[in-house]
């Protein structure tokens, strides 16, 4: 199979130019204050913006500077009362205005607190400094009359007027500024994937819920179990649609962010910082975050993606109603609990689909198969057989299988047929984790014994184990470790009992960790020769007694008991028998 390349059109381009934005500006009149918050505003959007300091025009400094300006893709110049005194910023400035006519690169001025018109005519301020120069630098009236120039043109383009505090709001000024920046620059996207197949199709879905078109307050979910991609879809969204936001922030992680002390406060001030580039506030307490968070961005459009959430209490503290945000706004949570969306009110759900055939193919031939020929498909449909259509799964094995030979694909399905990959295994743990016993118990049961049975059979045999079975199963299903297919049969996977299942061989494999090396003493046997080895005389040494309590112990209810028998007559015949500690 011929290798195939795929890469994500937000990060597939690489930067024509080291900076996006230069800033020249006069120091003593604006570097404190208006040029600091600039720069911030510009950072926390995402945009590499190159600060000039006049403390550092010396010697080479001074050509590093000039190197800067001709690698910035916009020149930002702020002209303030006292600009043109300052020969430095006068050179920057002809350098300047040099690129634009030499590299297109884009200028535009801000005129803060004096008119453009000064500039032009070159009055007040700016023809005095210009008349202070000529006497200077009498015998280099050249290098005057360029600055005389490059004051005349630069003063001629379209840019920003701001005239005082008491007409504009300085921080909305500047808001401006770096939003027309952006259109130009774009966001620094986050990193989606290697090769992300399968994405777009599963993005447009979601884009679908959001109805960007609407001016409403909309918070959506993007469902599904661990590692079918929600962060991946929930990235390539968030980089599609952030400019068109007045403040965005993706948090990462909430689950485990939120676990440790204070993490939930951490998470606040990361969002309000994030979105509030000039504000600096302090988050003392999940209360008082919750509040601030209602009242600095109630009125303002924005963009929040909470990642991996699995707790409502972190969504009360973070984004507890759509009245917490101004008109427009979008909130994306992804999760594996969709119960959580649920209590939450969010209605609007996208649950994340496994790759189907082709896409895994893509993916897997992405990673696996760009050094290697002689990979037979055999080889390659039993490899995707075992991932079944989760993309971990495919990433973490076609990465690792790369480069390697058929006999070593071979010995890799080998020693995952008898026991789980480690990296994906405890991805799909983390959500076993997060069961109480009774949801853990039935879990157990079902990856062991009951995958295939019918719902009504395994509610009835669980339920004389003294499990509350009915809100046990809806809770699995609600977390995406199993489901309920059209038959009323119980699965592990929407793909059916034919496939191999990652979610039941995890399961399986949290009873094998009980004693790796005796079976004896694990909870659960389901294995023939795991339940041979225990009850042979040679491994056991047990009386009758010992064995029924091993095989009967915890059924509660005497009228069940047939139930296990008719399972003990199959066991006979080659099927698995329930054996229960």
């Amino acid at each position: 199979m011929s290798s195939l390349s795929y890469s994500s059109p937000s990060s597939s381009s690489e930067a024509k130019w080291p900076f996006d934005v230069f800033i020249n500006f006069r120091g003593e009149d604006v570097r404190y204050g208006f040029v600091t918050d600039l720069h911030s505003c510009l950072i926390h959007g995402g945009i590499n913006a190159y600060i000039d300091s006049e403390d550092l025009r010396r010697g080479d400094e001074i050509l590093e500077l000039m190197k800067a300006i001709d690698e910035s893709r916009i020149a930002v110049l702020v002209f303030s009362e006292n600009y043109a005194s300052s020969r430095w910023c006068l050179d920057e400035l002809v350098k300047v205005m040099e690129c634009r006519r030499l590299k297109k690169q884009r200028v535009l001025p801000v005129f803060y607190k004096v008119e453009p018109g000064d500039i032009r005519g070159l009055r007040g301020s700016y023809g005095d400094a210009l008349t202070g120069h000529e006497k200077k630098f009498g015998q280099d009236y050249e290098r005057v009359k360029k600055w005389k120039q490059a004051l005349i043109e630069a003063a001629d383009l379209s840019g920003w007027h701001y005239v005082d505090g008491q007409s504009q709001d300085e921080t909305e000024f500047i808001e401006r500024i770096v939003k027309e920046i952006s259109t130009t620059v774009k966001r620094v996207p986050l990193s989606v994937a290697k090769y992300p197949v399968g994405v777009r199709c599963r993005v447009k879905e979601v884009m679908s819920l959001l109805s960007m078109v609407s001016n409403d307050v909309r918070m959506i979910g993007i469902w599904g179990t661990g590692g079918l991609g929600k962060t991946t879809i929930a990235k390539d969204v968030y980089n599609r649609i952030a400019s068109q936001f007045d403040g965005c922030s993706f948090l990462p992680n909430v689950r485990e962010t939120s676990s440790r002390p204070d993490g939930l406060v951490h998470l606040q001030d990361k969002l309000l910082s994030e979105i509030l580039w000039k504000e600096s506030l302090v988050v003392l307490s999940v209360d008082g975050g919750a509040n601030m968070i209602r009242d600095r961005l109630c009125c303002r459009k924005i963009l929040l993606v909470l990642d991996d959430v699995d707790h409502e209490d972190q969504l009360n503290a973070l984004a507890r109603e759509c009245e917490w945000f101004g008109r427009g706004s979008r909130i994306i949570v992804t999760t594996r609990d969709k119960h959580v969306l649920t209590s939450h009110g969010i209605d609007l759900v996208y649950k994340v689909q496994p790759l189907d055939q082709d896409e895994a193919v893509k993916l897997l031939s992405s990673y696996a198969l760009n050094q290697t020929n002689d990979i037979s498909r055999d080889l390659i449909d039993k490899i995707l057989g075992y991932a079944n259509g989760l993309p971990l799964a495919i990433v973490v094995l076609g990465a690792f299988l790369c480069g390697r030979s058929r006999g070593e694909w071979e010995s890799t399905l080998e020693q995952l047929a008898e026991c789980p990959n480690e990296k994906i295994n405890r991805v799909l743990k983390v959500s076993f984790d997060a069961l109480d016993n009774n949801q853990k118990d039935i879990f157990l049961d079902i990856a062991c014994f009951f995958k295939g049975r019918k719902m009504e059979y395994v509610t009835r045999v669980l339920d004389s184990c003294g499990l509350h079975t009915s809100i046990g199963i809806q809770t699995l299903i609600e977390r995406s470790l199993v489901t309920i297919v059209h038959d009323h049969t119980v699965q592990m996977h929407d793909r059916g009992v034919q496939t191999h299942d990652l979610i039941q061989q995890m399961g399986q494999d949290v009873i094998k960790r009980e004693c790796p090396n005796d079976p004896g003493k694990r909870s659960r046997l389901w294995c023939y020769d795991d339940v041979y080895e225990v009850l042979s005389a040679a491994t056991v040494r047990a009386s009758h007694e010992t064995i029924d309590n091993l095989i009967f112990s915890n059924l509660r209810a005497i009228t069940e008991l047939q139930l296990v028998i008719n399972d003990y007559f199959l066991f006979l015949g080659g099927e698995p028998l329930m054996l229960r500690a």
